[in-house]
C-alpha cells in the first residue's frame, strides 16, 4: 500500500529549525558583544537552593531526589545539610572573593528555612524562582491549570520572602512542558535558564511575547561533574578553571561571552570540597577582565545591545 502523500507534508520543514520559539543563528556570526566597562567576559554564578521532599509523590524524580527506600534519610538529611551548613561556606567564600551570586529557590525553602530566606534576602543578591520543590517536576502531560497554579503559587510566596520582583526562573531539573514559557510570560517573567544549547542569552518566542532564554552551563556544574560522573572535586575546579580561560580568550577576539556556574550548597559546602570553590573564585577574581555579574544585569546588558543593533 503506498504512503498517503501527507506523511510527506510537513510545514515546519526549513532552514535551521523545525519550530519557531527561536531564531536560528550560529554565535559566530552574530554582532560583537561588549558588556559594561569594556570587560570581554561575563561571570555569572548561580545557587540552586532546594527542598527535596523525604517521599517524593511525583512520577518523575529529578536529579537529586531520594533514591532509597522511605525514609530516605540518608539522602534527605545531607539535602538539609547544605541548607543549614553548607550554604554558609559558600556564603563567607563569595563574600571573601567579592563574589555575587544569584540564589534560585523553591518557594517551599522559604517557609521551611525562614532563617536562611531573612540571610538572602538581607544580602540583595538576586532571586530566581524555582518552582514549589524538586518534587514540583514541569513535564509534558502535566495539566496546565495545574502547572499554572504551581508557578503562580512559587511566585507569589518567592515574590513575598524575598521582597523582590522575581524576574527569573530555573526550572527543576531544566525540564518545561509545551506550556511552561507562556505560563512564565504570563505570570512577569523577564528570563528563564533552562535551554543549554547556546552560551549567550536569545530571544524565546511565546504566545504572550517573547522572553529571553539565559543558558546556566550543564556540563560544569558541581552536582552534575562530582556526583553523576563521578569525578574529583579538584577536577571540577580544573574543568571550571579551564572553561573561564578558554571564554576568556575567545571573548577578547569575538566579542563579549558568558561563563555561567551553577553550584548546590550540599555538593561544594562539604568541608572536604568548598576548597575547590575557593580555588575557582580566586582564579575568576583574579581577572581584570571579568563582569561579575547578576542575571538580570546580564540580560539587561544584552537587550539594550539588540536594541541598539535592531535601531
Amino acid at each position: 500500500m503506498a504512503l498517503d502523500p501527507s506523511h510527506l507534508d510537513y510545514p515546519q520543514r526549513r532552514y535551521g529549525m523545525d519550530h519557531g520559539r527561536y531564531d536560528w543563528s550560529l554565535l559566530t556570526d552574530r554582532p560583537r558583544l561588549q558588556w559594561p566597562g569594556g570587560k570581554p567576559l561575563a561571570v555569572w554564578i548561580n545557587v540552586s537552593l532546594q527542598h527535596f521532599p523525604m517521599n517524593p509523590s511525583a512520577k518523575l524524580k529529578l536529579p537529586g531526589s531520594m533514591t532509597m527506600p522511605y525514609p530516605d534519610l540518608r539522602h534527605f538529611t545531607l539535602r538539609d545539610y547544605g541548607n543549614r551548613v553548607g550554604i554558609y561556606r559558600l556564603l563567607r567564600a563569595f563574600d571573601a572573593y567579592g563574589v555575587r551570586p544569584s540564589f534560585a529557590i523553591n518557594a517551599e525553602l522559604a517557609l521551611r528555612y525562614p532563617a536562611l530566606m531573612a540571610d538572602i534576602r538581607a544580602r540583595g543578591d538576586e532571586v530566581l524562582g524555582h518552582s514549589w520543590s524538586m518534587d514540583t517536576p514541569h513535564v509534558g502531560g502535566l495539566a496546565v491549570d495545574e502547572e499554572r497554579a504551581t508557578v503562580q503559587r512559587s511566585l507569589a510566596t518567592l515574590r513575598e520572602a524575598s521582597g523582590q520582583p522575581v524576574r527569573g526562573w530555573l526550572s527543576p531539573g531544566k525540564l518545561q512542558s509545551p506550556h511552561t514559557p507562556e505560563l512564565l510570560k504570563a505570570e512577569g517573567i523577564d528570563y528563564f535558564c533552562d535551554w543549554v544549547n547556546d552560551e549567550l542569552p536569545y530571544a524565546f518566542h511565546t504566545a504572550h511575547g517573547s522572553l529571553w532564554n539565559l543558558p546556566l552551563a550543564t556540563e560544569i556544574e558541581d552536582r552534575f561533574v562530582v556526583m553523576d560522573n563521578l569525578h574529583a572535586e579538584a577536577s571540577w575546579a580544573e574543568q571550571v578553571m579551564d572553561a573561564f580561560d578558554l571564554l576568556l580568550a575567545e571573548a577578547r577576539e569575538q566579542g563579549g561571552r558568558l561563563l555561567s556556574l551553577s553550584l548546590h550548597p550540599w555538593v561544594m559546602g562539604q568541608p572536604h570540597r568548598i576548597q575547590h570553590l575557593e580555588t575557582v573564585l580566586q582564579h575568576i577574581s583574579a581577572s581584570s577582565e571579568v563582569w561579575q555579574a547578576s542575571p538580570g544585569e546580564i540580560i539587561d546588558a544584552f537587550a539594550a545591545q539588540q536594541l541598539e543593533v535592531a535601531a
